[in-house]
């Protein structure tokens, strides 16, 4: 009989395997483990497993590599992730130690790998009479990868340990109360009648803050759309976006659909025309204005942003939200994988991206119109250098003063770090076409 939580960890490995070494997405696949993990607690130990073990895949590496004679096959990946899962339970999540020793060694039996029981044996009763060996480099201790290091000292020279720290602890859950539904103070009954903990941020209209995580859909009023999981950062584009009631508007980026929701929350006759590329997630918006009771929309288009002559009706806009695809360095706390993921070579590509959207879409807008382009990056290059280079070549662009708790004081624009107001990292500018165009 296998030993109690053994068929747990075996299935984080396979969690794992499938993130680190098939390149999939850690939201994709843990939502398919923790549906198929029927009691609440096992899903919070899977979904912790996970997560910490991400956060610190590189310090665990480098204990492997100083504690192994070789690497390990490639066909052992999964070995390789149970072994990091049981570091983890070790140095992050403390918790109890020959229990979780003895679970994750017969987790590999599990993984059809009975001759590997020995080796994650021997591995982890060694860190717990050792501890992690140290390394002499600031990355591996912080557990990043060495480019997204320099480059956060490089645009952050005193805010870097700060970004560091709060990329490897855990998000707090932050809910958008639909004021078309209810009032934030009404909502805050309901869950304190539900038992459930919150506080209320300083200067956010809509929001709330839970004491603990849980899942949205046991949220008191989930079915009935009174309330979202939104972070405070992307609650502030419908703060910063300033427009008339019947405004004519272009989410251009608009999957899954959160900031649109908030801004018909917000300005329930707004014409707005929601537009992605992918399809599949863009179903998700209108199941998201269904649910909270919204819409509808003018539009909803499956179209390259990037090529309004596939969609464009020749009608100017009065706003336009530009969501651009990033990096996503500002909500590694939230999806640890993507420090894993990303890779130096990919910030060129992005920030090209990022051009082609603007050069594009800014003609769409009418004169005096604004645009609002946003970003989840903490890169300067994707952020205010991006929008800095556009406003040269773009005469009629004019970047608007934004208020201070939009975030720090950017070359254009303003920037929120991660733990910012206990925020998501992300940037913000507001760009609007002069009149004289």
């Amino acid at each position: 009989m296998s030993a109690p939580g053994a068929a747990l960890r075996a299935r984080a490995a396979e969690v794992l395997h499938a993130v680190l070494d098939q390149g999939r997405s850690l939201k994709a696949v843990l939502a398919q483990a923790l549906a198929e993990t029927p009691d609440s607690r096992d899903r919070a130990l899977l979904e912790a497993l996970c997560f910490e073990t991400l956060r610190w895949k590189r310090r665990y590496d480098h204990a492997l590599s100083v504690w192994m004679d070789r690497p390990l096959p490639s066909r052992d990946g999964r070995i390789g992730a149970l072994l990091r899962i049981g570091l983890a339970q070790i140095d992050a999540m403390r918790l109890p130690a020959h229990a979780s020793v003895a679970a994750t060694a017969e987790a590999a039996r599990l993984l059809d790998r009975p001759k590997a029981v020995g080796l994650v044996n021997a591995i982890l009763r060694r860190a717990l009479r050792e501890g992690l060996p140290d390394s002499d480099s600031p990355a591996i201790r912080a557990s990043h990868p060495d480019w997204l290091f320099a480059a956060l000292q490089r645009d952050w020279p005193t805010q870097w340990p700060q970004i560091l720290e709060q990329n490897n602890l855990a998000a707090p859950m932050w809910l958008r109360v639909n004021r078309q539904q209810i009032d934030r103070d009404q909502y805050g009954v309901r869950l304190a009648e539900a038992g459930i903990g919150f506080r209320v941020p300083e200067g956010f209209d809509d929001a709330l803050v839970l004491d603990a995580p849980r899942s949205p859909t046991a949220l008191p009023g989930w079915a009935e759309g009174q309330v979202s999981v939104q972070d405070g950062s992307a609650q502030r584009v419908a703060d910063l976006l300033p427009i008339a009631a019947d405004a004519r508007v272009l989410d251009a980026c608009a999957a899954p659909g959160g900031k649109a929701a908030h801004l018909l929350e917000r300005h329930p006759a707004i014409r707005l025309t929601a537009l992605d590329r992918d399809g599949q997630r863009l179903e998700r918006v209108e199941e998201t204005l269904a649910r909270l009771r919204l819409g509808p929309l003018q539009a909803r288009l499956v179209a390259d942003a990037g090529k309004p002559s596939d969609w464009w009706d020749g009608q100017p806009f009065d706003a336009i939200v530009v969501d651009a695809p990033c990096s996503a360095t500002g909500v590694i706390r939230r999806q640890p994988d993507i420090k894993w993921h990303r890779r130096e070579r990919d910030i060129a590509g992005l920030i090209a991206q990022q051009s082609r959207l603007l050069s594009a879409l800014w003609p769409l807008l009418r004169p005096g119109g604004v645009l609002l382009y946003a970003t989840c990056s903490v890169l300067a290059k994707e952020n205010a250098g991006r929008v800095s280079r556009f406003l040269a070549s773009t005469p009629d662009a004019q970047a608007q003063p934004l208020p201070d708790w939009a975030g720090r004081e950017a070359a254009v624009g303003r920037q929120r770090l991660p733990g910012d107001d206990q925020c998501d990292g992300f940037y913000y500018a507001l760009l609007r076409r002069t009149a004289d165009s």
